[in-house]
């Protein structure tokens, strides 16, 4: 950038107009702010006389300008996270379930935030400084899992992995496996809930609810492990779609809310006979490609209060984890429409040709 003063010629155009809207057309670039300093301090000349931004010029006058002055950057204060405690540094190591090159899998306990917002103070976020062991930079948040959701959480600990893994939910091509209790039993034990999901309006975007018109697709599939007579059944979930509190929106839309998810089902959502008011959804289990090869395949502990109540109904754990992960699914709706247009196109072209054949034997 040049540091020499700069002289401008007024031309016929400008006979009569004001300094300010003078550089509004030739140097728009310069600051009404910045012509007025000039102009106070005297660095603003016309005809070597001293001029203000409402002075008015007139063609041949010659305008004196400063050079232009270097661009501020303004620098926003740096956030420094406080460093942590002894005690939060083996919290957040405590919760490591798996560790490679490339990723960390932790188990989430329940009522930890995974990232912090109003009023939220200590979250799993606020803690991946304890978690940067030899690799260079902190580790990085892929995905989350709601506050009251425990379970697998997947956290990259370079740029490149994080890229990786984000590709890979966004895609869904990482698989997760949720368990969850519901109220009731389902008519059926293994189905498809493909209901769309948008903002509940008036609720600042804090709650979700079905929108047939609005909202965005949503799948999510369920089976059925155990029952526990009439009043409640362990079902294992998973979310094709990512949408926010997709799993609780869904099981509460077809009447079996999660257990303990008073936001979605209300009073209903809380058994009585021992069992924890806690919500009980937990991510059992994730299956995501490696950066570098092969996969990572790791299960999470149930939470105390969740594995209590699988006892108190008389379940088994181990039954939960028999369940075959790669299951063929039904098509959506959008994928039989796919194929029904493809099959369509198929037929009219063969018989363009048999058309063209019967042409060409004549």
């Amino acid at each position: 950038m040049s540091d020499a003063v700069r002289q401008f010629s007024v031309g016929y155009d400008d006979d009569g107009i004001r300094v300010d809207r003078w550089f509004k057309r030739h140097l728009p670039e310069t600051s009404f702010t910045t012509v007025a300093k000039w102009a106070r301090t005297g660095q603003l000349r016309v005809d070597g006389a001293r001029v203000g931004p409402g002075d008015r010029i007139q063609a041949g006058q010659v305008l004196r300008v400063p050079p232009p002055e270097p661009e501020r950057v303004e620098e926003r204060p740096k956030r420094e996270r406080a460093p942590l405690s002894d005690d939060e540094a083996m919290f957040a190591r405590e919760m490591v379930i798996h560790k490679d090159t490339a990723a960390l899998v932790l188990n989430k306990p329940p009522g930890l935030a995974t990232q912090g917002g109003t009023k939220t103070v200590q979250h799993v976020d606020g803690l991946l400084d304890a978690l940067q062991y030899e690799a260079e930079g902190r580790p990085k948040l892929v995905h989350r899992l709601d506050k009251d959701t425990s379970g697998a959480l997947l956290v990259a600990r370079s740029a490149r992995a994080a890229a990786f893994f984000a590709k890979a939910f966004s895609s869904r091509t990482a698989k997760k496996v949720y368990w969850a209790l519901i109220v009731d039993v389902p008519s059926i034990d293994d189905g498809m809930i493909e209901l769309p999901i948008a903002k509940q309006p008036g609720t600042g975007g804090e709650k979700m609810h079905v929108d047939e018109e609005n909202g965005q697709a949503a799948r999510t599939r369920y089976r059925v492990i155990e029952r526990a007579g009439n009043r409640a059944c362990w079902v294992e979930l998973q979310p094709f779609t990512g949408r926010t509190h997709q799993l609780r929106v869904h099981m509460a839309a077809i009447g079996h809310p999660i257990v303990g998810d008073g936001k979605y089902g209300g009073p209903a959502a809380f058994l009585t006979g021992g069992i924890s008011r806690k919500m009980h959804l937990h991510a059992r289990r994730i299956r995501v490609d490696h950066p570098d090869g092969g996969e990572i395949d790791v299960t999470a502990e149930l939470p105390t209060h969740f594995s209590e109540s699988l006892a108190t109904l008389g379940f088994e754990a181990m039954a939960g984890d028999m369940m075959p992960l790669d299951v063929k699914l039904p098509p959506t709706r959008e994928e039989k429409k796919t194929r029904a247009r493809a099959h369509a196109k198929s037929v009219r072209k063969a018989r363009r040709g048999e058309r063209r054949g019967r042409g060409a034997a004549k």
